[in-house]
């Protein structure tokens, strides 16, 4: 209780320093030792002393007038790595500043309020302050203040105002470098009939000749028209047809009946998966319940930012080959033709029960490294 009106008392007037208690407590002293012996100089020290306690009460929060405070968008990070913070903090009075103290007030689940001491502040300038603040797990954090703190110019008395700031920090969930990844590399080949109609369109126009054009550097020989370059006197290359159908899929993570940790693992799984799949040129988008179908890498990394457990399902999954991403079981039994799973155990599952399903895919097991399951073959 003491220290809340303590706090509301400096962020709303100012609340003495131990060297103003010390002083007032003096104060009161000579104004009882006057009292009682009716000494007059006592009065006067007393006077003095109150005089300047008014005074170190009313300097603070003067000087924290004229001053702004802007903050610079932060840049996305991944997990584990750091944010960089800049404040801008400007004098646009014409006195200098002295003897700041500077708090960013992070949010909690982040960190705890970061401080800089700011010690002088010329008329008309800027002071910029960069920090980088550790991000261990991935999330959307935002927070709005920024105080400054001061017992200038007496240091008796300490006042704090707050400067709205708003910030937005996005920390991506981490993206494990994958060098293969069968569930993907073999995703919709068992049932899916475009996939069949792609390989014959491929193999209906493999070799063929688009076009002709001279021969350049580095060009392979075989591709070489002997028969035309003949004619025009100069080497003629062909062009072949280029294959450009592609299996669609989706990577789909069902939000409902997690743990959090297995949950966060999940996460950094579909992060992984995508990147993968998009390394290997796949057309491929994300799923989730509350946000649908997803596409383009800085869309799907903030929604996997921003994903949490048990969302409320607002669409419905897609009819395409999924690589579904749970912890139920019984979902498995209602994929798609040509569909692949990730399989999370549960604590309250029976482990040696195998799940009924009709799709292979990978059981996860939380005791070992995700990276090298991800790169498993299928079951």
């Amino acid at each position: 209780m003491r220290e809340r009106l303590a706090d509301w008392l400096e962020t709303h007037w100012v609340t003495p320093a131990y060297a103003g208690w010390l002083l007032g407590a003096v104060a009161v002293c000579f104004f009882a030792a006057a009292t009682n012996t009716m000494a007059g100089w006592l009065y006067v020290l007393s006077g003095i002393i109150v005089a300047l306690l008014v005074l170190a009460a009313i300097l603070p929060a003067r000087s924290l007038r004229g001053i702004a405070i802007r903050r610079q968008a932060i840049a996305p990070v991944s997990a584990g790595d750091l944010l960089t913070i800049t404040l801008e903090v400007e004098n646009q009075s014409s006195k200098p500043k002295s003897l700041l103290l500077v708090q960013d007030i992070l949010p909690y689940v982040l960190a705890t309020p970061v401080k800089t001491p700011l010690e002088f502040l010329p008329p008309h300038s800027t002071h910029d302050w960069t920090y980088y603040q550790a991000a261990e797990k991935r999330g959307i954090y935002r927070w709005q203040e920024v105080q400054l703190r001061t017992a200038a110019p007496l240091g008796l008395f300490w006042c704090s105002r707050s400067w709205e700031a708003p910030a937005t920090a996005i920390v991506y969930p981490t993206v494990l470098p994958l060098t293969s990844c069968p569930l993907v590399d073999h995703i919709g080949r068992d049932d899916s009939a475009q996939f069949f109609s792609d390989r014959l369109s491929q193999s209906a126009t493999e070799d063929l000749t688009r076009s002709l054009r001279p021969y350049r550097v580095g060009d392979p020989t075989r591709l070489i028209h002997w028969r035309t370059s003949a004619r025009f006197g100069q080497l003629q290359v062909r062009e072949l047809e280029v294959f450009t159908g592609s299996q669609e899929f989706v990577i789909c993570l069902d939000s409902a009946g997690w743990e959090l940790d297995n949950f966060e693992q999940a996460v950094i799984a579909a992060a992984s998966l995508y990147f993968y799949a998009c390394r290997c040129q796949l057309n491929v988008k994300l799923w989730t319940a509350s946000s649908g179908l997803l596409h383009g890498n800085s869309v799907i990394l903030e929604a996997l930012a921003a994903i949490h457990a048990q969302e409320d399902s607002r669409h419905e999954s897609p009819s395409l080959p999924l690589i579904w991403l749970t912890q139920n079981p019984t979902s498995l039994n209602s994929l798609t033709a040509g569909s692949r799973w990730l399989l999370w155990q549960s604590l309250s599952m029976d482990s040696g029960k195998p799940p009924n399903r009709n799709h292979p895919g990978i059981t996860i097991d939380t005791e070992e490294p995700l990276q090298s399951q991800l790169q498993r073959p299928l079951t």
